[in-house]
């Protein structure tokens, strides 16, 4: 184990609202390389818990390191190495896609050559056509944007790559394609962190599972140590849910 290295290691992570708190000591070390899912109903500090790992969220107490970084003592190189799609897509309607795909990239000072490279790849992977790059965000079906904010998330080469629910508003095609595209950025050594709804799909393409709920982590799964979980993480995760 002592050559596994974290890329996102979050220790006794606190956060409150207010006076309500929704993360409770939240423990978890996600590694070079792997695909991490985390899965909870909503309200339980799924969200919450990414916004933290981002440095969009502040907390009482506890520690997150990306690659070694505090997120709250070098937030900037934290933010460097991090792609980042949320649940719902978020981006400037007013501008077209190529607009502000170029906008996303000039933050990372990606080379022009190096922005069409990884465009057209992206393009293809996500079957988003290069014509509605041409179009304003805003006349985007939900489906469409959700495949933007997809690509912006990829286009500066991440090491780490951050989802929210990132198959709501995809059809079945794109789910499979973007399942393809996960599966291949680990393989290149990249580290997938992704949060979702879909159970089983999480079951059966992550390499490790945490479920959280009301707040804290009830475990961590290692599906690739033991395969035979993949088909009973939804019951484990149905029954805990109906625990008093």
């Amino acid at each position: 184990m002592d050559n596994i290295k974290s890329m996102i290691k979050i220790t006794s992570l606190n956060k409150s609202y207010g006076k309500k708190q929704v993360l409770f000591d939240i423990n978890l070390d996600v590694h070079e390389g792997e695909l991490f899912g985390f899965i909870g109903k909503n309200g339980v500090g799924k969200s919450t818990t990414i916004e933290c790992i981002l440095g969009s969220k502040l907390f009482e107490s506890g520690e997150i390191l990306i690659n070694d970084l505090d997120i709250k003592k070098e937030p900037i190189k934290v933010k460097s190495i991090i792609g980042y799609s949320p649940s719902e897509p978020i981006c400037y309607e007013d501008m077209k896609g190529v607009e502000y795909l170029e906008f996303i990239s000039s933050i990372y000072h990606i080379s022009p050559q190096k922005f069409m490279q990884n465009l057209n790849f992206l393009l293809k992977a996500l079957d988003l056509k290069e014509e509605d790059l041409y179009k304003e965000i805003r006349s985007y079906s939900h489906g469409m944007k959700q495949k933007l904010c997809l690509i912006a998330s990829l286009i500066h080469n991440p090491r780490i790559w951050i989802l929210d629910e990132p198959t709501v508003g995809l059809d079945a095609m794109s789910t499979f394609e973007l399942t393809k595209i996960m599966k291949d950025y680990v393989k290149l050594g990249g580290t997938c962190f992704v949060a979702s709804h879909n159970i089983d799909l999480i079951a059966k393409i992550c390499d490790r599972v945490a479920i959280i709920k009301d707040g804290k982590i009830f475990n961590v799964f290692d599906l690739k140590k033991e395969p035979s979980l993949r088909n009973k993480i939804s019951a484990i995760f149905i029954k805990l849910y109906n625990e008093k």
